[in-house]
């Protein structure tokens, strides 16, 4: 069964942090990497972080120094502790396999960052 469960959103003061979780079936977290994504209305959806199984990651440039994402195996989690946020930071964030499993997204966790 796939399933993706994002959780840790919230409402935030800029320079604030937030962690996010997510739960995935094993079917997707044993995919070659995990990533978080993020969605503005109005705006496609974006790749922000992702982590191989080797525990390499990547990050995109609007968040490189301030975010970082981690994977724990043994619970198929996945996180992204996000640190210094910005007002520009704020969206639905969602985690998913890199490239993400056709079709399918979980619920996604809100994210606002007042100024």
């Amino acid at each position: 069964q796939v399933q993706l469960v994002e959780s840790g959103g919230g409402l935030v003061q800029a320079g604030g942090s937030l962690r996010l979780s997510c739960t995935a079936s094993r079917s997707i977290f044993s995919r070659n990497a995990m990533g978080w994504y993020r969605q503005d209305p109005g705006k496609q959806r974006e790749l922000v972080a992702r982590i191989f199984t080797s525990g390499i990651t990547n990050y995109a440039d609007s968040v490189k120094g301030r975010f970082t994402i981690s994977r724990d195996n043994a619970k198929n989690t996945v996180y992204l502790q996000m640190n210094s946020l910005k007002p520009e930071d704020t969206a639905v964030y969602y985690c998913n396999g890199v490239p993400p499993v056709i079709n399918y997204w979980g619920q996604g966790t809100q994210v606002t960052v007042s100024s």
